[in-house]
């Protein structure tokens, strides 16, 4: 009987290990999602402000750490550019989420795993 409660008791740690794993998997994609979300918005507000400025004006952009001088009309596409590749970017981890949130579901179907929450 001793060790059948430990081969119970060993397949129940592995469990709660996987579904950690899970659910630190979810968190990060979660916390990424929000992070892209935010530069997306970010980028948004700059674009909205430049807009109705004279492309000739001039401006300035934080690259690597070096403020460098442009104008409106050199900086406008290159924002557009940076912010339909957070867009496909973040589409792309939303799909992920969504995968691993469906193979949680999947593998807790499948190991009959029930979450308690305290």
């Amino acid at each position: 009987m001793s060790a059948q409660t430990q081969v119970s008791g060993k397949k129940q740690q592995d469990l709660q290990t996987q579904y950690s794993n899970f659910k630190n998997v979810l968190q990060q994609i979660a916390q990424k999602i929000g992070d892209i979300e935010q530069e997306a918005e970010e980028h948004k507000l700059v674009l909205e402000t430049l807009e109705p400025l004279p492309e000739d004006r001039k401006c300035f952009r934080l690259i690597n750490g070096v403020l460098v001088e442009r104008t409106v009309k050199d900086i406008v596409p290159a924002l557009q550019t940076n912010q339909d590749g957070l867009k496909k970017v973040l589409d792309d981890l939303v799909k992920n989420y969504k995968t691993k949130q469906d193979e949680l579901d999947s593998w807790k179907k499948k190991n009959n795993v029930q979450v308690v929450q305290q």
